[in-house]
């Protein structure tokens, strides 16, 4: 189904201003919709005067449908709707004539001409199912009301708005509605903007209230002038749209001033409780801070077991023993690296440039006591999930060392990492242009402790395979396949 602006610029003379309004229009217009409890259509006029085209459509969600079928893109050619015909040559809202047929189905047409500047743009139908239709109740007619309204507005180019809005949330009107009059009061308010207020600690009606001053007695304030920039808000001369509460509920209020005639005449009122939303939200972010706090000591934890690791290794004489620790501390700092990015981020994703980056940097460290050792990354790991990270950290660092210790055997030289991503794995290639594999080395046989830990991570915490073998500087590639998905690496 094609959008309002592609219809826009291939049937019509509309510019970009004019089209801008009515993108404006359609995204405000649900409120009329629900209101009317009808379907509303938008036609834009033929560039050569021969009809009308489908601009865009809406149903409403408080009564039934009116249209079955979409009718953007759609063509009526003129003198076959002659509401339509009406409302564009005359200007004005067009209603009179009997009920349509559609479908057995008894419509009700109203056809409301958009209006800019002085400029009429199109027109919007107005289609209400009368078999819907019953003894309208006082909230059915209070919504009627400020859904003619608001289409007057319409046909006087006061709608929508001519400063626009971005909205956060957007309250329906079945969450809650409430009608001011000019002085700002309740005029009415329905049964969940009753229920909406009595959470925030109401005991009396809303209707005949100063809808501004009887909301900042509610909502606590600190001597600073938010109680003020409330109550104006809340008079209804401004669109506005804002979020208020107290210990007990949170309430989102967008306002929609109303003018069909020369003076403002108050302002229909949506209400949003977002009580639940916000203490779901609350309890999201305390449990990002703690887990980020658990991260956080997490690696200070690992940083404490790497500092008495490294002091007993100092104290120890046998080389061999010395050697163990020092790599016992490598290893613990590499998931230590991990844990510290995990705590500075507000997820459980790791962006594993930067860890790698650092695990290389320490490879290097260790490694200068003996050589002149450089290292380097082409592509990017972008980001990791943890369970992903941590296991892959330790790896790369196995690797790396293997590398510096076994490969380059003491001489200067260069350890490259490769990444390249796809949708659905990492392929990594590790190289350096060290002395290479000794002869008839066999992978799954061969190696000792460091390559063991690399094997299991790779295949049992990774789900991934590894292969080592020659590259083309003489040295030694170690090239990892890791999934992302968990089903593709452990089915």
């Amino acid at each position: 189904m094609p959008a309002l602006k592609e219809v826009a610029r291939a049937h019509t003379n509309l510019d970009a201003d004019d089209v801008e309004w009515l993108s404006r229009l359609t995204g405000d217009w649900q409120i009329i919709a629900d209101l009317s409890f009808a379907d509303l259509v938008l036609w834009l006029p033929d560039r050569d005067g021969r009809g009308y085209w489908g601009g865009a459509q809406l149903r409403p969600t408080t009564g039934p449908t009116a249209y079955v079928d979409d009718l953007v893109g759609a063509f009526v050619p003129r003198g076959r709707r002659a509401l339509l015909d009406a409302a564009y040559d005359e200007g004005r809202i067009a209603r009179e004539g009997d009920p349509e047929w559609r479908d057995d189905v008894p419509v009700r047409v109203e056809t409301i001409p958009v209006m800019r500047a002085g400029a009429l743009l199109g027109v919007v139908a107005r289609n209400t199912n009368l078999l819907g239709v019953r003894t309208p109740s006082r909230l059915e007619l209070s919504y009627l009301q400020t859904a003619s309204d608001l289409t007057r507005m319409i046909s006087l180019g006061r709608f929508p708005y001519e400063d626009p809005r971005e909205w956060s949330l957007a309250p329906q009107v079945g969450d809650g509605f409430v009608r001011i009059d000019a002085a700002g009061v309740v005029s009415y308010a329905s049964p969940n903007a009753q229920s909406a207020y009595r959470r925030l600690g109401l005991t009396r009606d809303l209707i005949g209230e100063s809808f501004a001053a009887l909301t900042a007695s509610l909502v606590p304030t600190s001597g600073t002038p938010t109680a003020e920039t409330l109550a104006v808000t809340l008079s209804g001369l401004r669109p506005r749209e804002t979020e208020f509460g107290n210990a007990d509920a949170t309430i989102v209020a967008r306002i929609f001033p109303l003018q069909p005639a020369a003076a403002h005449e108050g302002a229909a009122i949506l209400l949003k409780d977002v009580t639940e939303l916000r203490s779901r939200e609350r309890d999201l972010l305390t449990k990002d801070a703690t887990i980020r706090e658990i991260h956080h000591r997490v690696k200070n934890n690992l940083q404490t077991v790497a500092a008495l690791l490294r002091l007993q290794s100092r104290r120890v004489n046998a080389p061999e023993a010395r050697l163990a620790l020092d790599e016992a501390v490598r290893r613990v700092a590499s998931i230590a690296i991990v844990h510290e990015t995990l705590s500075e981020t507000l997820d459980e994703q790791v962006e594993f440039d930067a860890v790698s980056d650092r695990l290389s940097e320490m490879v290097a460290d260790v490694a200068s006591e003996m050589a002149d050792v450089t290292t380097s990354r082409k592509g990017s790991f972008g980001l990791l999930a943890a369970e992903i990270a941590t296991p892959l950290a330790m790896v790369i660092t196995e690797i790396m060392q293997n590398a510096v210790e076994h490969g380059l055997s003491g001489r200067p030289g260069q350890v490259c990492v490769q990444v390249r991503r796809t949708d659905l794995a990492l392929h990594v290639e590790i190289d350096d242009d060290g002395q290479g594999l000794p002869p008839g080395y066999d992978q799954d046989s061969s190696g000792g402790l460091g390559l063991s830990i690399v094997r299991t991570l790779v295949v049992s915490e990774l789900g991934g395979r590894i292969s080592l073998g020659g590259n083309s500087e003489g040295g030694t590639r170690v090239t990892l396949d890791i999934p992302f998905d968990r089903e593709a690496r452990f089915g």
